[in-house]
């Protein structure tokens, strides 16, 4: 029976731990906060989106960063599988909008306390409180781990699972790009995905809190189209996020980091009507109000919040009655309500960030195993790997995927030492 050290107990490393205990591994599982699956708390905004109804080439699509290594391992243990594994542990699941798979109760908390039952029905050893500061690797080969303590626990495999470094609060503090790198791999340079973005224009304060649905966000460098997205959005004080702006942060963030001098985010406020049918609703708009001021006579088009912004845009001053805007200033309304504009000057920190891009170079691991290709014994899963997806729940299925791979070979006695 193989002495298994799972260091990291999010999603990936529980998951890890019991498939290494099912696989017949003595397992220990070690973690370095109070309690276990901190971050899979907060997420889905504390109700755990678990994985996503999706097919599977539809998954891969949506992990944008190096999705295509996943697919041994996510067709090994796909959303079937991750479906069936909640089920079986007492969390009835729903499907929701978008695919989006939840607790039938809501509470993530339910999520975890199941993994950690369905652990404890397998008689892992469970730490808490343990910090990991490197592997012990002699010969090429691992050996065990070295606690900040000093001890050093002896093992024949060790999967590394220890998160990326957002929300550095629930323990992802990026320990194991250090752990990786001194093993002898490569990281990848990281950075925050799925980010909101700040921008330049100071009128996102007057908007802070101010939610759009239906909305087309575009996302341009030097002139030409990255990224667009469809969907819903929202005014901060410093920004933009929500759904769509988090999935084009991760493009913002790569473009920012290759050394972009101007980002501009195109908003279309009205993606549903053509340039000629916005125009011919402005008249009837205007018409309907033509003795009001411009203000009043867009209250059917716009929320009012928003009016005098759109109007400072398009270079109309909101005071004047719509009789006395002209044909030209009526079609340049047009065009702002189809094009608003931001200058996106950067992301918000990478600790504020929902997964982290980057990590341990996937060309340096064994994508159907999940196995080190440089240090015998060693294995991958989770946000540490160069590996990420849009929201939605790809990056737990994600995880639990790349867990369940590293947690079976490393168990598993056949496996070349």
């Amino acid at each position: 029976m193989k002495r298994v050290v799972v260091v990291g107990a999010g999603p990936a490393g529980m998951m890890a731990a019991i498939a290494a205990a099912e696989h017949e591994g003595s397992v220990l599982l070690l973690e370095k906060m109070p309690r276990a699956g901190r971050k899979m708390m907060i997420t889905g905004k504390g109700r755990c989106n678990v994985t996503s109804a999706d097919d599977t080439a539809d998954i891969i699509k949506n992990i944008a960063g190096n999705g295509r290594f996943l697919n041994s391992v996510i067709r090994a243990f796909d959303n079937a599988a991750v479906m069936a594994f909640f089920e079986n542990v007492g969390v009835p699941l729903k499907t929701e909008r978008g695919n989006r798979v939840f607790p039938q109760s809501d509470r993530a908390v339910d999520v975890v306390d199941a993994m950690m039952r369905r652990l404890r029905d397998l008689h892992v050893e469970l730490r808490t409180n343990t910090h990991v500061r490197a592997l012990v690797v002699t010969d090429g080969a691992i050996r065990g781990v070295r606690l900040e303590s000093g001890d050093t626990v002896a093992a024949d495999a060790v999967v590394l699972a220890v998160g990326g470094a957002s929300y550095p609060l629930t323990g992802s503090t990026g320990d194991g790009y250090a752990m990786a790198r001194d093993a002898g791999h490569h990281i990848v340079p990281i950075f925050p995905a799925l980010v909101p973005l700040c921008t330049a224009e100071g009128w996102v304060r007057d908007v802070q809190g101010l939610s759009l649905r239906n909305v087309r966000a575009a996302l341009y460098s030097a002139g030409k189209k990255q990224a667009e997205e469809f969907g819903e959005m929202m005014f901060t004080h410093f920004g933009v996020t929500g759904p769509i702006i988090l999935r084009l942060s991760r493009r913002a963030a790569e473009l920012m980091n290759g050394g972009a001098d101007t980002l501009t985010l195109n908003l279309n406020l009205k993606p549903a009507l053509s340039y000629e049918v916005l125009h011919a609703r402005i008249e009837r708009d205007f018409s309907k109000y033509e003795r009001k001021q411009v203000r009043n006579g867009m209250i059917d088009l716009l929320p009012k919040r928003l009016i005098d912004i759109v109007l400072g845009a398009a270079q109309i001053s909101p005071e004047r009655t719509t009789g006395q805007v002209s044909a030209k200033e009526r079609n340049r309304l047009a065009q702002t309500l189809q094009a608003l504009l931001l200058t996106i000057t950067g992301t918000r920190p990478l600790a504020e960030a929902i997964v982290t891009a980057g990590g341990v170079e996937t060309r340096e691991i064994d994508p159907r195993t999940m196995a080190s290709k440089i240090v015998r014994g060693l294995y991958f899963a989770g946000e540490v790997v160069d590996v990420d997806g849009f929201t939605g729940g790809y990056n737990l299925q994600a995880a639990f995927s790349m867990g369940y791979a590293a947690g079976k070979y490393s168990a598993d006695d056949t496996e070349s030492e």
